[in-house]
Order: structure tokens, then sequence, then C-alpha cells
């Protein structure tokens, strides 16, 4: 797994402060600060602020600089999320048995054809809670969580409850701008399927890889709005997914989503591996190569301890 000294690792976000919990008319426009992703070092974790600014070695026209940070300016709206509890599924395993809750995640005040449909547990709910609590304490202590009881659980009654329970609650959690940034909070709308993604893709699974990551990054890009690096992970394994299946146009279309997040961020550790694997893309399409070599070139001799580390190598050992 990756160390929180690398940003652009899975889950991530922006460092918080412990105060009173604030709603979202309440919080302060964000700033140009911006968090350093990382699996450990996620999301909401103080201490872990980085500023995404353009490299001090970066080779960036003035023009170019004005433009990224237009880009970076208008990445900084904050995207309005709705969160619904569409259905509940009781399922029955040999020695357990539990209500699986169909989560539907949908971008307001415009249609959304990207619309996140999860499936949670109520102990899902529970471990989130907790490990809100551990960080949030003060911020969420006005958030009401949906008891369990010892008996009825699965009767439609207590089902049809707790669905509307916790969707009020997801909202409510949503609506602290620190929380909703957080690790815990990304991770639980997002972790299970990118972890299931990132093991298909290790099996050597690419379709079915695939098939997962088309579902969770959009809602991925979405909950990261604030931090673009933070979904770089995701489409370089679509990248590598395309490539390996042989269809280089789609493997280079999500390698231009992935370079453009990582404008400015020669530092970043998947931009060298990133170019590389553009460069072979572009030669085989027919495509300009020439100026991703040039860069890749600077960037190899700026920081030579990138070379040899393939984008695939990275991508399989994202989730571990």
């Amino acid at each position: 797994m990756a160390s929180p000294e690398h940003p652009g690792s899975p889950g991530w976000m922006g460092p918080t402060t412990q105060g009173p919990a604030r709603t979202e008319q309440e919080a302060p426009a964000t700033g140009p600060g911006l968090p350093r992703p990382g699996p450990e070092g996620h999301l909401g974790r103080p201490g872990h602020t980085d500023l995404v600014s353009p490299s001090c070695n970066s080779s960036m026209t003035t023009r170019e600089l004005q433009d990224y940070w237009q880009n970076e300016k208008c990445r900084w709206k904050h995207v309005k999320l709705l969160f619904e509890i569409a259905s509940a599924r009781i399922e029955e395993r040999k020695i357990s048995k539990f209500v699986m809750y169909q989560i539907i995640v949908i971008q307001t005040g415009s249609f959304d054809s990207n619309k996140a449909v999860l499936e949670r547990r109520y102990s899902d709910f529970e471990k989130l809670q907790k490990a809100l609590l551990k960080t949030f304490s003060e911020e969420i202590e006005d958030v009401v969580f949906p008891k369990k009881h010892l008996v009825g659980n699965f009767t439609e009654e207590m089902i049809c409850e707790r669905k509307l329970a916790l969707k009020e609650y997801l909202g409510l959690l949503y609506a602290i701008r620190c929380v909703r940034r957080s690790r815990e909070f990304v991770d639980f709308l997002t972790r299970p399927e990118l972890s299931e993604a990132f093991g298909c893709l290790r099996a050597g699974q690419y379709a079915q890889a695939l098939d997962i990551l088309v579902r969770v990054v959009p809602l991925q890009d979405k909950l990261t709005s604030h931090c673009p690096v933070a979904v770089v992970p995701a489409l370089c394994a679509m990248l590598v997914c395309h490539r390996d299946l042989e269809r280089p146009a789609e493997a280079f279309s999500a390698g231009e989503r992935a370079l453009q997040r990582l404008q400015a961020r020669e530092g970043h550790r998947y931009y060298a591996p990133l170019l590389d694997a553009m460069v072979s893309l572009a030669y085989v399409l027919g495509r300009d190569f020439v100026s991703l070599q040039e860069k890749l070139e600077e960037t190899q001799l700026r920081r030579p301890s990138h070379r040899g580390v393939t984008l695939k190598e990275l991508a399989v050992r994202e989730y571990l």
C-alpha cells in the first residue's frame, strides 16, 4: 500500500480541524490549499495538508499556468449530492442473516447520467459511525444514528423506518464539509467497489475490473472534486485494463483524463509511469507522442528515481 507521502493514492482528503459542527451554509469557501491524497493519509486528517501548486521545476508557460489555475478554480466548486435508500433486501447465509440497503447517489441541480448505485449492510453504517466518532465527535454530535434493536430488525415496518433514517443520516453527514471530505466517508461509499476492481485487475480479470471502475469512478470523482488527483489511480487502472484488452483508444482516453488531473504535479508518483504508458499508446494510435516523450525525459532528468516503475506495477499495488 502506498504511504501518505504519495499523493493520489486511493482514499484521502482535506485537512480538518476539531470544532463546532458546520453545515454547508456555514462553512467557508474552499481555498487554494488542497489535501495530499494517500491510502493512510486520507482526507480529513490534520497535518496532511499539501498545496496543489505548480512544481518549482515545472516548465509550464504563463498561459499554461493561467489555464491550469482556471481549471482548478472550476473544480473547487462544491458538487452537491443527494442520497436515496431505494430498496432493501434480506440476505440469509449459513450462519448469518442481514439486510442489504441499496443506496443511490445522484448529483443535484442537473441531469445526472452517472448516478451511483451501491449496497451496504447496517453493520457497514455502524463501522462508519464509529470511525467518524474517533475524529469528528464534536462535528457530528447532533447527527442521530439509527440504533439497532434486539428484535424486529427484519420486519417490513422496521426496514422501511430504517431506510428513511439511514437516508437522513447520510444527508446530515454530507452537509458537514469536513466529514464529507474525510477518508472515512469517502471510503464508505467507494472503497469496497474500488478494492474489488483492483483485485480483479491483479487477477487479470480486466473486463470485470473495468465494469466496476466505470460505475465507481464517477462517484469517486464527485466526492473528491476538491482534490482532483485522488481519482488518478482508478483512471490509471482503467488505462491498464483497456490496454491489456487491446483497446488503445479507450486506454489513451483514460490516460488523458488522468494527466489532466496531474497538471503541474510532476512530482506525483503516477506522473512519469503514466507519461511512459501514454507515449507508447500515442505511437500505436498515430498521435503526437513526441511532446509526451519530451515531458517524460524532462521529468526523468529532474527525478531519476521515477525510472523503472511501470504503470501496471503501481496499479496492482493499490488496495492491497
